[in-house]
């Protein structure tokens, strides 16, 4: 077995599942609920745990956005057509997140040697892969896209899904966005005028993404079939289950929600200072 599939090898799986939690559900919750997710595993406390959760109308900056010149003017144009806008803790550049986009989080202690940050990037591919047997998925980074990355997923060069990593207190959460259903490229088209309306030509110390939004589509346009966000839960779920074992449902454990709350402070703490 290569080592990014022996990643995903572990004794069992929890299972969390935040999918269906609505409009109301909180995008700064996802990332304190990785971070918290992530110092149990670290320390021994929680199995290795497979999150899936979904926002509605959010754009998700990363810090370097937060670096724009007129960042103010661009926060402007995308509350104006309806979204709200954080910052996250990883890296990366801005992202868009709807009722058409899962995204899934597998988090896992890192061990001993340490777990390479591509053998995280190797280990999400592959499970992909498997969730998707009769496509070619390709992995690289597309110009054009937001928030290009060497662990872009595509089919026949068109992006719909983007890979990062958080590492915390001996955890790693290894998170994937997927766009399912939807046009790609209107979300695409939404991120270029957050930029237009935010970099407006200055000079800029950091580089940001000349969006293309024709080079991004989502899943359901790229098979050319329906696609639900629970269509993609099973297809995951399935393919986790063949390559790394057992399954379990579960919930955060009374530990998990007790660091939660710090983790949750320092999240709004952080977007309090970036926005403002």
């Amino acid at each position: 077995m290569d080592q990014s599939k022996e990643l995903l090898r572990r004794p069992v799986w929890r299972f969390i599942d935040q999918s269906a939690y609505g409009p109301g559900f909180n995008p700064l919750h996802s990332f304190a609920t990785d971070d918290a997710l992530c110092t149990a595993a670290g320390a021994g406390n929680s199995p290795s745990t497979a999150r899936a959760w979904v926002h509605h109308d959010t754009v998700v900056l990363g810090i370097q956005d937060t670096k724009l010149p007129y960042l103010k003017e661009g926060i402007q144009k995308l509350e104006d057509e309806g979204y709200r806008v954080i910052v996250r803790n990883s890296g990366g550049l801005a992202v868009l997140l709807d009722e058409g986009v899962l995204n899934l989080s597998l988090i896992v202690p890192d061990t001993e040697k340490g777990i390479d940050i591509d053998r995280g990037y190797e280990a999400m591919y592959a499970l992909i892969r498997r969730m998707f047997p009769a496509v070619n998925i390709d992995a690289y980074e597309i110009v054009g896209s937001y928030c290009p990355g060497s662990y872009d997923l595509s089919i026949d060069g068109k992006k719909f899904a983007g890979i990062s990593q958080r590492r915390l207190k001996k955890g790693v959460a290894v998170q994937i966005y997927l766009c399912v259903n939807g046009s790609g490229s209107d979300r695409a088209a939404q991120i270029r005028e957050f930029y237009k309306a935010a970099k407006q030509n200055a000079e800029t110390k950091w580089v940001y993404p000349d969006i293309q939004p024709h080079v991004m589509a989502s899943l359901a346009e790229l098979i050319g079939k329906p696609l639900t966000i629970q269509d993609v839960i099973i297809r995951f779920l399935q393919a986790l289950k063949e390559i790394g074992g057992p399954l379990e449902s579960g919930s955060m454990t009374a530990f998990e929600a007790s660091v939660f709350d710090g983790y949750l402070q320092r999240v709004i703490e952080r977007n309090n200072k970036a926005l403002g």
